[in-house]
């Protein structure tokens, strides 16, 4: 089975590079060098993961990918010449799953893709166990108000459906599965590895901010993800 790559960046040599290099390692890839492009062939193409380039000539990366988490979950790989925390942050917070810095070898922007599609396209078996985990923990949609969709990677919120980038649904996925266990930062970090590989104790809190927007009733008095001070958070859903 082929993946495909829609790679959205201006730079000529950095685009063909990465298409030359992404085709050859067996994936079908389509480069559009703006943003108003990379929407339309987002629609066209329907690929599996996106990367985009943050600094655009039409439209600025964070936007393009605002626009995107508007109608797709795919993962998405932002690349980028600025290597400041917080530019790395705030691709984090439009949604993107995962940021490299260029200048990159080809090996590592490889590698970052196909760590990316293989979380999105988890094993049946993985599945499987998944949801046993969250049937054995004693829940079900008429007693919770998340429900997680794992083959689809979906999560709703009192059955209406709620958009998450990847990292947040791995998250939600750890938090349902381990109803009110305790987790430390380090702990979540660990279980991110690979997906955000710029994950660290911000980025970690900037995951939790967004999921407490996207299933809390007032995100600024949780009731769902609670923080356990001093350590981190714990998901204590209908309890």
């Amino acid at each position: 089975m082929y993946y495909k790559v829609l790679v959205v960046e201006d730079d000529n040599m950095v685009g063909e590079m990465s298409t030359m290099y992404l085709s050859e390692e067996g994936y079908s890839v389509k480069r559009a060098a703006g943003g108003k492009e990379g929407l339309e062939l987002l629609q066209e193409f329907d690929p599996d993961l996106v990367i985009l380039d943050i600094m655009l000539p039409d439209i600025s990366g964070i936007e393009l990918c605002l626009e995107i988490r508007k109608t797709s979950c795919v993962p998405i790989l932002a690349v980028s010449m600025k290597t400041e925390v917080l530019d790395r942050v705030d691709a984090l917070v439009a949604g993107a799953d995962d940021y490299l810095c260029k200048p990159f070898s080809m090996r590592e922007l490889t590698a970052r893709v196909a760590a990316l599609i293989r979380r999105a396209h988890m094993q049946p078996q993985r599945l499987e166990q998944a949801v046993h985990n969250v049937h054995a923990s004693g829940m079900s949609d008429d007693d919770e108000p998340i429900a997680l969709d794992y083959e689809r990677r979906a999560i709703y919120v009192n059955h209406a459906y709620v958009d998450t980038t990847y990292s947040e649904f791995e998250i939600m996925k750890l938090f349902v599965a381990n109803k009110e266990k305790v987790f430390s930062r380090d702990e979540l970090i660990n279980a991110l590895r690979g997906i955000d590989s710029f994950v660290n104790d911000r980025s970690i809190d900037v995951h939790i901010a967004n999921l407490r927007k996207k299933i809390e009733l007032d995100p600024k008095e949780p009731k769902l993800i609670k923080t356990v001070w001093g350590i981190g958070y714990k998901y204590i859903g209908n309890s």
